[in-house]
C-alpha cells in the first residue's frame, strides 16, 4: 500500500458531523410540520402531536412514506414541494455520503498514485524510517534533494505516519520483499538507503535490491556490528556505515582529545558552522594543485576513488573529478559578523 503525503480528517469526526447534520435537519423539518400541523391528516383524524411530527419527518426524509399522515392543504403541499422534498435529498446524500467519500476517495488516490508513479525518477527509497532512516532524509533534504524524490518503505503504521505528515511518500510493507521494493520501482531509482534495525534484515534487503537491479543501483547500508560489514559488502552494498564502530569511535574522540569531536559535530550538524561538501572541478581548476584553490580541499574523489592529498607526490585537478570541501554555513557567516 502507497501512502501519499496526505492531510486526512479523523474519520470519527467525520461521522460525528454528518450524524450532527442529518439529526439537525429532521429538528428542522419536525418544526416546519409541527408549525403547520394543522395542514396535515391522521388517519386517526386526531390531529398531530409532537411525537406525530418526528414520526412523518422521519419516515418523510427516509423516503418510507407509510401514508398515514398526510399534507391536505394548499400550503403544507407547497411547504413538502419547496422544503420537504429537497431535505428528503439532502438527508439521502447524507446517508450515502460515507460510502460516497470512501469511493472518492479511493478514486482520487488512484489518480494521484497514478501521476505519482509517471514523475518518479531519479528517487532514492529509504528502507526503514527510524532514526536512522530520519536522519538519513534529513541530511538529503539539507542537501537539495527533492522531497518529491524520496520514498519511505516502513512496515510500522507509526513510522508511516510520521513519514507521510512531513510530506513523504510511503509504502508500506517489508523491504525485504521484491513485491514491495518493485513498488517502490527499485529499477529506476537512484540509491537505495538501508536503514533498518536489524543487521539480518539489511543483509536480506540488500541480497533483494541487487537481484532485482542487477546490481546498478547504488546500495547504502547502515549495520550495528563491525564484523557483519564485509557480510554486507559481500551481498552488494556499495557503502556500509558502522553505526556502533563509529559511535565508539566518537566516544573516544571525546576522551582523548575533545577538540577533534567539537569540529567532528560541527561538520555534521546542519545549518551552523562548516559543513562537508561536494562539487565538480571546473574547468579552470584542471591541472591545478587542490591545495592551490581558495576553497578548502579536504579529498579529491576520481572514478569511485579517493585520493590522498598529503604526502610528497602532487596531485592535480583532472576533469570529472570531484572535489569534497569545506563550507561555510550562511546562518554562522552572518553570525560571525
Amino acid at each position: 500500500m502507497i501512502h501519499l503525503p496526505l492531510v486526512r480528517h479523523s474519520p470519527l469526526r467525520a461521522l460525528g458531523v454528518r450524524v450532527a447534520f442529518a439529526v439537525a435537519l429532521v429538528l428542522v423539518t419536525v418544526t416546519i410540520i409541527y408549525i403547520d400541523r394543522d395542514g396535515y391528516r391522521d388517519i386517526n383524524e386526531d390531529g398531530l402531536s409532537l411525537l406525530d411530527c418526528f414520526y412523518y419527518a422521519v419516515v418523510t426524509l427516509s423516503t418510507t412514506g407509510y401514508g398515514d399522515i398526510t399534507p391536505v392543504t394548499q400550503d403544507a403541499r407547497l411547504v413538502n414541494v419547496l422544503v420537504i422534498t429537497p431535505a428528503r435529498v439532502l438527508f439521502l446524500i447524507i446517508l450515502v455520503g460515507t460510502t460516497l467519500e470512501v469511493l472518492t476517495d479511493q478514486y482520487r488516490n488512484s489518480l494521484r498514485v497514478g501521476r505519482w508513479r509517471r514523475k518518479l525518477k531519479d528517487h532514492v527509497i529509504v528502507c526503514g524510517y527510524g532514526t536512522k532512516g530520519r536522519a538519513a532524509v534529513a541530511a538529503l533534504l539539507e542537501n537539495g534533494y527533492d522531497k518529491a524524490r524520496i520514498v519511505v518503505v516502513e512496515n510500522r503504521e507509526v513510522a508511516l505516519r510520521q513519514a507521510a505528515s512531513t510530506g513523504l511518500a510511503a509504502i508500506e510493507g517489508n523491504a525485504t520483499r521484491s513485491s514491495v521494493l518493485n513498488e517502490a520501482d527499485v529499477k529506476n531509482c537512484k540509491a537505495v538507503i538501508i536503514a533498518t534495525d536489524s543487521d539480518e534484515a539489511s543483509v536480506l534487503i540488500t541480497l533483494t535490491v541487487r537481484q532485482l537491479t542487477a546490481g546498478q543501483v547504488r546500495i547504502i547500508a547502515a549495520v550495528r556490528e563491525q564484523e557483519n560489514a564485509a557480510l554486507l559488502k559481500q551481498s552488494g552494498a556499495h557503502h556500509v556505515i558502522v553505526s556502533s564502530a563509529t559511535a565508539g569511535r566518537l566516544l573516544g574522540l571525546t576522551t582523548t582529545a575533545p577538540p577533534l569531536i567539537d569540529v567532528v559535530e560541527d561538520l555534521l550538524t546542519p545549518g551552523q558552522g562548516m559543513a562537508l561538501a561536494m562539487r565538480s572541478a571546473e574547468r579552470s581548476e584542471v591541472g591545478r594543485n587542490p591545495r592551490e584553490l581558495t576553497t578548502l580541499v579536504v579529498a579529491l574523489i576520481r572514478r569511485g576513488k579517493v585520493l590522498p592529498l598529503g604526502g610528497e607526490q602532487a596531485v592535480t585537478i583532472e576533469t570529472g573529478d570531484m572535489l569534497v570541501y569545506i563550507r561555510v554555513e550562511e546562518s554562522s557567516v552572518g553570525l560571525s559578523v
